[in-house]
Order: structure tokens, then C-alpha cells, then sequence
């Protein structure tokens, strides 16, 4: 069974507490014929509606296919964290491409954050608040970040904000960090909220969206077919946004780009209690291996994640686990109720950079955001839809990115990655 059905109920969100939080909407029809189509596009998260709110902008004839419901994967259920950049220092990116790709890709970074901001300020239930810190648990790792500080200042003009450890600690109320950088540019959000503003953009520009319409076959040629159960859209390009819910439909995408599960859980209400732990109503995620990222929610919740999982179907206990996380590193919320508890897949990489390239004659994917794809995917959404309409350079920056191969393939991938990831955790816990 595929990550598609293999947690979640057909056609439903996820249990989190961004669907409880907005309105439930009107299931939109399904495929039940065949369909001509400019541009075809596989999946309904940030990707996807994306690229089809630029084409259909643009005066295309755009058909997004979601096996479920707008927002079903990571996009409508993640931690809501918008951070500038990749999952690389911008240094290292620097140094492996040069000096004009590590512009190209800082650029592109940087619009992914203005794009998205305009949809926010459009959609206020989107619930956009500004500030990211990034947050540093070993000593040894933290020395650097005065130096990568000064080489964003220096070569791209961009400033953050180091904070030692008493600082550190004065924001983010907890002594497992020994200092952090806080950058204004980044923010948070709720992310099911901005899916469905996505989505009310790209409907109005003309973009036919079918939910429960599962894609089973992609047919490559020129045109293109994508099939669903009841129908086949013909299309002469497609773009795949299936991210970790993709099943092994494309193989040169299943070789670099692998699900994984991650998980959140979400307090009850603390308006009295929110700034015990955070001196400003920002979102944190820290460099251990295994990432605790952290924020409050409009409502003064707790969204907590920290827990991943790597075969595909989820852990029996999501809650408890995350519940004794809150409570060790906030011991001032260890009495706080948990409201919500849930799980997802996203995709990662063996870099952890994202994998967006043409994967056929007229077909393109994007995959493998590895938890910075809330801002990421939107670029990679526009990217393929500019080349779509014919200006590549987008797709060619990123395409330049290192996403080799996983070893052992698909069939080895999920085994050989499961055995690297304990061990970084183990290192984790130990504080290695």
C-alpha cells in the first residue's frame, strides 16, 4: 500500500489542528472523463497550485489532478515554518557551484519569500507572522555561525542576527540551545490555510482542479497522458508535485527522492503561559539531525515536531512521545494538555536539497524539499511554470543543484537510509 492510503482515510485530512481550525470545504469533483489540457499538473500542495495559478495566469488550459483533497500531503499538514535558503549554508553552495549559481539560487530563495508574502497579505486567515530563529544545541557547531553570518552580509546582502547563549536563551526559553542566529525574513504560518488560498488563486484564474483522482499511469509521448481511474487528461506538458505521496510512477525522480514521516503534536490554548517560553511570537527550528522545530499558533498552541519515522506506515503512540519532548526541553509546559496529534510524509534527498528537473521530453518534477519546502516549493512551482512558458533559467539554477542518486536504489534506499538516520539521532541524543 502506498503512503497515499496507507495512514490517512481517503479523501480526509489529516486529524491535525489546522483542519480543525478552518472551514471544511466543498469536495470538488472527481475525473470522470477524458480531458485536454495545456499543462496537467499531478498533485494539489503548494507545488502544484503554484505552477497552476502562474499558467493559468498566463491564459493556459491547466488540469491539476490530487488524489485527495487540496492540501492533503505535507503541505496542509507541516509545521507552518517559513525559513529563508536551503538546507545547505549558503557558503558551502557558494564554494560547490560558484559564484553566479549561488546568486541565482539566493535570488530565487529570496523571491519564494516575497511570493508568498503577497498571497498572505491577500488571505489574512493565512495568519502570516514574521521571525525565524534557528536554533544551535552544540558548541562546537555554533562557532561557525559568525562567519556564515558575515558571508550572507558580505555576498548577498542579507543580515541576521547572532545571538549567544543568554540571548539565545532570553528568546527561546530553554537551556538546550548554546545560541542560535534570529533572521526577520523568515516567518510562519498556517499552511492548510495558504494551500486553500493557493488554490482559490489558481480556480480563479481558470485552473480546473479534481480532487479524489488519483493519478495511475503516466504515459510519456508528445502529448503526454496522465490516467486516472475514470478519466485520461492529455496534455502537452505535465508537471509532478507529488513530493513524498508520489507513488513509483517516474523512476528517475523514486532513484533521488525518498518519503519519510514526520510528526507534530499541538497544545491547548496557553495565552497566559506563551511567554514563558518564547520572548516573541516567532517559529524556531534547530540543526540537530533530527529537527525539533517549534512554534505557537494564532491561538497561543504549542505546535511541537520532533519525532520522524521511516518505514511507511506510522508509530502507534505520536502523542506521548512528542508530549515527554515538550515536556524535557519546557518543563513550564509539561502540565499542557495535548489537543492534536498527527502525521505526515514529505520527501527528502540524499543532500537534503531539492531535486526539480525535467524528467521526460515535456515533463517535470519537483520533490525532495526535506522540510524546507514551505517557501522552496512555491519557487519550484513557478520555475516549472516558467518553463512551461518557455524561460528555463529558473529550472536550470535549480536543476544545478547536487541530488545524486540514493545508494542501493529504491529498492535499498529505505533500509540503508533508516540505519544513517538512527545513527545521527543516537549522536543527537548523546550530544555528539
Amino acid at each position: 500500500m502506498s503512503a497515499l492510503y496507507r495512514n490517512d482515510k481517503p479523501g480526509q485530512h489529516a486529524p491535525s489542528w489546522y483542519a480543525a481550525s478552518v472551514p471544511e470545504r466543498p469536495l470538488r469533483p472527481k475525473l470522470t472523463a477524458d480531458a485536454r489540457a495545456d499543462v496537467v499538473i499531478l498533485g494539489a500542495g503548494f507545488t502544484g497550485l503554484w505552477a497552476a495559478k502562474i499558467l493559468a495566469e498566463a491564459g493556459l488550459r491547466v488540469v491539476v489532478l490530487e488524489a485527495h483533497r487540496v492540501g492533503f500531503g505535507a503541505s496542509g499538514r507541516n509545521g507552518g515554518q517559513v525559513i529563508p535558503g536551503y538546507n545547505w549554508d549558503m557558503s558551502a553552495l557558494h564554494a560547490r557551484l560558484g559564484d553566479k549559481a549561488a546568486h541565482d539560487l539566493w535570488d530565487l530563495s529570496q523571491s519564494g519569500l516575497a511570493q508568498l508574502k503577497e498571497v498572505c497579505a491577500r488571505h489574512p486567515d493565512t495568519a502570516f507572522r514574521t521571525g525565524w530563529a534557528q536554533a544551535e544545541p552544540h558548541v562546537s557547531d555554533f562557532a561557525a555561525y559568525p562567519a556564515e553570518a558575515a558571508f550572507l552580509a558580505t555576498t548577498f546582502d542579507h543580515h541576521v542576527e547572532i545571538l549567544g547563549t543568554k540571548a539565545f536563551r532570553d528568546l527561546v526559553k530553554t537551556e538546550d540551545y548554546v545560541g542560535g542566529w534570529y533572521d526577520r525574513s523568515g516567518g510562519h504560518l498556517h499552511p492548510l490555510a495558504y494551500t486553500h488560498a493557493l488554490a482559490t488563486e489558481a480556480e480563479a484564474a481558470g485552473a480546473v482542479i479534481h480532487e479524489r483522482s488519483e493519478v495511475l499511469e503516466i504515459r510519456p509521448g508528445a502529448p503526454v497522458q496522465l490516467r486516472c481511474l475514470r478519466g485520461t487528461v492529455t496534455a502537452d506538458h505535465a508537471i509532478l508535485a507529488g513530493n513524498g505521496y508520489l507513488p513509483g510512477l517516474m523512476p528517475p525522480v523514486n532513484r533521488r527522492v525518498m518519503p519519510m514521516n514526520s510528526f507534530i503534536a499541538v497544545t491547548e490554548p496557553l495565552p497566559d503561559l506563551w511567554l514563558d517560553v518564547l520572548a516573541e511570537d516567532i517559529a524556531i527550528s534547530d540543526e540537530r539531525f533530527v529537527v525539533n522545530y517549534f512554534r505557537f499558533t494564532a491561538d497561543r498552541r504549542f505546535l511541537f515536531g520532533g519525532l520522524e519515522s521511516y518505514g511507511l506506515g506510522f508509530p502507534r503512540q505520536i502523542e506521548q512521545p512528542l508530549k515527554a519532548k515538550i515536556a524535557r526541553m519546557f518543563p513550564q509546559l509539561a502540565a499542557a494538555r495535548i489537543d492534536h496529534a498527527w502525521g505526515g510524509t514529505l520527501a527528502i534527498t540524499p543532500t537534503r536539497l531539492p531535486h526539480v528537473a525535467r524528467v521526460g521530453q515535456n515533463v517535470i518534477s519537483a520533490a525532495g524539499f526535506s522540510g524546507l519546502g514551505v517557501s522552496l516549493s512555491g519557487v519550484a512551482g513557478r520555475v516549472m511554470a516558467e518553463a512551461v512558458l518557455g524561460q528555463a533559467k529558473g529550472l536550470t539554477t535549480l536543476d544545478a543543484l547536487p541530488v545524486p542518486s540514493f545508494p542501493g536504489g529504491t529498492a535499498f534506499r529505505a533500509p540503508i537510509l533508516a540505519l544513517a538516520m538512527s545513527w545521527f539521532a543516537l549522536r543527537d541524543r548523546l550530544g555528539v
